[in-house]
């Protein structure tokens, strides 16, 4: 990629220093959707909110961001690449000064939402910027890099917000952006330029004007931010037993049906490209990349959950337990890169979801006495299986597109891959809360006063309290507390292992939807 210097001549710029600059801001951005959630206890305290409170902290993000999303492909147009992406860094390293600073959970609420807002126009941006920069025969290596920034974060995002949180305060975990927001802006300045494409795109959008289409993006709003709400505190709020969970998704459901009859038939200037999505290949393509993240983020989410609720691990250890994943699919994602060139993406996809499909029996085997080591290869295992997914997606959604469609091909990938997360992580809460009731409920029909071995079990462990020394009535009450508890854990536990039993046949069901994705031309992708 050429770029002015001060002399006015043209100097070449390579394009694997931007990947790097541009995959900064990726890093930064998608390891704070996962890095607050371990220290959300502590922030509570601080600010003087309840624990139900804190947990806006979350989803006040997730909701600008999920709005921010679907749009900036046609806001990344309108401003011009370049100057959207600059502005997005920006806005997300201020107001992640701001969030250390907040006092208040008033004060914290509103600079996540605005920390969304510039997070939410990070990513659709920079792939844009990688399908332009790269020629087709190179972006299988150059996704590879991105996609290294984009798996690893949340991996170990809450090993390391819980290091910062136990080891200096919850204020450094949004800290830690601003030095490298400063040097994504410094390095993105300096070596990231307008493609020609981008810069028709730009003209194109703002010749005779700038069109605005204000019905749509506030159906997109409607929709997409209700929704958000729904799946981030639904299972805490009952679902459909709340009035305002309810009403969230009514609002939710009217936004997105209006929103795409409105986009697809009721203007000339759409805020987000949906007509892409009738494209078949880009439209399975699209739904690979949610069922991925589906996997990924539930899974980012309840193994940290699983060791700390039922094995005696701290914030720390628990995120420690994806770490060496992240650093499996870092080392993988390469040779992945370079295998795109020779075999069909397709192909690599299936394999990716049957070995995704196998990690997750494997994680079905666990029980209350997993090790440390068997919880670590579990997520080996998985990340074995992810590695292969990320990069053969992301090349198949630009391969024959148009450059003047990248950044509504970025917008619609990245909307599906959040909604694939936040989908994801609702169900796996929801399943864990309803599966773990189910179990309790099952196994306490069978702990009857004629059931001759739980009796047996009961007084042995009475017994026990009595030898030391404990008086026979509170020994008893002490036994069925100890009862009581094994059942809780018993419960649980096999609610975790129905969550990765679903998570297993959804893996398998994506891999019977690969022979849907198109072939790319593999002479042209290897050649120099």
């Amino acid at each position: 990629m050429a770029a002015q210097d001060n002399g006015g001549s043209k100097r070449q710029i390579n394009p694997w220093l931007i990947a790097f600059t541009v995959s900064l801001a990726t890093f930064m951005e998608v390891m704070d959707t996962s890095i607050a959630n371990v220290s959300l206890r502590y922030i509570a305290g601080s600010v003087g909110a309840d624990q139900s409170e804190s947990t806006w902290v979350l989803t006040s993000y997730l909701v600008s961001n999920a709005i921010v999303v679907p749009i900036s492909g046609w806001l990344a147009s309108v401003i011009g690449r370049k100057r959207f992406y600059m502005i997005c860094v920006a806005l997300f390293t201020l107001s992640s000064f701001a969030c250390g600073l907040s006092i208040s959970l008033g004060m914290l609420l509103t600079c996540r939402v605005i920390q969304g807002i510039g997070g939410g126009g990070l990513a659709p941006s920079e792939q844009a910027i990688l399908a332009d920069t790269f020629p087709p025969e190179k972006r299988g290596m150059a996704f590879a890099a991105y996609g290294v920034a984009v798996v690893v974060a949340p991996a170990i995002g809450p090993a390391l917000g819980g290091w910062i949180t136990d080891t200096y305060s919850w204020r450094w975990i949004f800290f830690i952006n601003i030095p490298v927001g400063i040097i994504s802006l410094i390095m993105t300045y300096f070596l990231v330029q307008e493609s020609p494409a981008s810069k028709k795109e730009h003209e194109k959008a703002v010749k005779g004007g700038i069109k605005v289409d204000y019905v749509g993006f506030a159906l997109v709003a409607l929709g997409l931010g209700c929704l958000q709400v729904v799946l981030d505190k639904g299972q805490e709020d009952d679902w459909f037993g709340s009035a305002f969970i309810t009403t969230f998704a009514i609002l939710s459901v009217i936004g997105m049906v209006g929103g795409v009859i409105w986009e697809l038939y009721g203007t000339k200037n759409p805020i987000v490209d949906l007509p892409m999505m009738k494209d078949r290949s880009f439209l399975f393509t699209a739904i690979m990349m949610f069922i991925t993240f589906f996997i990924l983020q539930s899974t980012t989410q309840m193994l940290p959950q699983f060791v700390q609720q039922l094995l005696p691990y701290d914030a720390t250890n628990a995120g420690l337990t994806l770490m060496l994943g992240g650093f499996v699919m870092m080392v993988l994602m390469p040779f992945i890169g370079i295998l795109v060139r020779k075999v069909q993406p397709k192909y690599l996809i299936a394999f990716g979801f049957i070995v995704l499909s196998c990690a997750m029996r494997y994680l079905a085997t666990f029980n209350s006495n997993v090790s440390f080591q068997v919880v670590v290869m579990g997520r080996v295992f998985q990340a074995c299986g992810m590695a292969f997914l990320f990069v053969p997606i992301q090349t198949l959604a630009y391969a024959g597109l148009p450059k003047e469609k990248s950044n509504s091909a970025s917008a619609l990938i990245n909307l599906m891959r959040n909604l694939g997360g936040s989908v994801g992580i609702s169900m796996a809460t929801t399943m864990l809360a309803r599966r773990s009731q189910i179990h309790q409920d099952r196994v306490v029909s069978s702990l009857t006063p004629t059931a001759l071995h739980f009796q047996s079990f009961v007084h042995s462990v009475a017994d026990r309290f009595v030898g030391y020394g404990v008086d026979s009535v509170s020994a008893m009450k002490r036994a069925t507390f100890i009862v009581a508890r094994e059942v809780n854990t018993q419960s649980t536990m096999l609610a975790y292992l129905d969550i990765f039993i679903v998570l297993m046949y959804g893996s398998l069901i994506a891999a019977m939807l690969t022979p849907f994705l198109k072939k790319i031309d593999l002479k042209k992708a290897s050649a120099h």
